[in-house]
């Protein structure tokens, strides 16, 4: 049996630098506070909570009386860093730059008085952030259903997205709006002059791989897709695993991996999320060959 580990999967580069600046400051003072889950995969997170990284949460700021508070990739919104200033803390902000120019896109749409409008999850971290720039009046949607339901369609209005969704939802949610909104324009932030922007933000790292993903997933017999369960675009490039090959088989870490997916089998490939290590995909890799040599053993015992 032959196992592929997808080379255009793994950590996005906004992920890496978040990353690259935990390690730095662990190798300096050894200890270092992250303001939620550093990353959505909980195996790389207790890797470097063996380096000294501790995840808190808001309610703990107060209480940190040394050491300094990393603001992961997905970013936070103005109140958190007031706070931080609050309690004099040290921060060290590995917001994605993806992330802060979405957040000030959508604070500039606010301040001239348009209805922002969010495809995305209202809770997760990210989208707390975009909130939080606009005083908390976005209205944020999943579909085109709410979308239909939530909107003032009489107000100038602004489509956003929190970067992580998937294009084809975006794009039907843009369709619909078109339709009831006047004047839609699909452009960059200078458009302004327009009733209505629709600005497509999803990150090019997740939107991007739709297409060697499916292609990935046709080369192989079985897909084993890696990520942590909380990870927004692991869900969504799962999806994309899945509508291409019914075969395709989501594990946080290889010690989820189970014997008869692989009976029979020729091809697997190996991917993940932009919030999985390498590190990681290659030890599920490791251990799918291992299951493969139990099964031939297994086979010539019989024979």
């Amino acid at each position: 049996m032959k196992v592929t580990v997808d080379k255009n999967s793994g950590f996005c580069w906004g992920v890496v630098r978040a990353i690259d600046f935990a390690e730095a400051e662990l190798a300096k003072s050894g200890k270092l506070y992250s303001l939620g889950d550093i990353i959505h995969n909980p195996d790389e997170v207790d890797r470097l909570g063996e380096k000294g990284l501790q995840t808190i949460a808001h309610k703990d700021l107060e209480n940190i009386k040394e050491g300094k508070v990393l603001i992961r990739a997905h970013g936070e919104p103005p109140s958190t860093f007031e706070l931080a200033k609050k309690y004099n803390l040290e921060i060290i902000d590995a917001t994605c730059p993806v992330v802060t120019k979405l957040q000030e896109r959508i604070k500039k749409f606010y301040d001239d008085h348009y209805q922002v409008v969010i495809f995305g999850k209202k809770d997760h971290a990210e989208v707390i952030g975009l909130r939080g720039v606009c005083n908390d009046e976005a209205i944020v949607v999943k579909s085109v259903e709410e979308a239909m339901q939530k909107i003032d369609f009489s107000r100038k209005t602004v489509l956003f997205s929190q970067t992580t969704m998937d294009k084809p939802t975006f794009y039907a949610i843009k369709e619909a709006l078109s339709k009831k909104v006047k004047d839609l324009v699909v452009g960059s932030m200078e458009d302004i002059a327009k009733t209505f922007l629709a600005k497509d933000t999803i990150c090019g790292q997740v939107s991007g791989r739709d297409k060697k993903l499916r292609e990935f997933a046709v080369q192989n017999d079985v897909i084993v897709f890696v990520a942590g369960r909380n990870s927004s675009n692991g869900k969504v490039l799962f999806e994309i695993c899945k509508e291409e090959n019914a075969s395709s088989y989501f594990i946080e870490n290889e010690s989820e991996l189970q014997g008869q997916w692989f009976e029979g089998v020729e091809n697997v490939g190996v991917t993940g999320a932009t919030s999985t290590p390498q590190w990681l995909m290659e030890k599920v890799s490791s251990a799918i060959e291992k299951i493969d040599q139990e099964i031939l053993q297994k086979a010539a015992s019989i024979n």
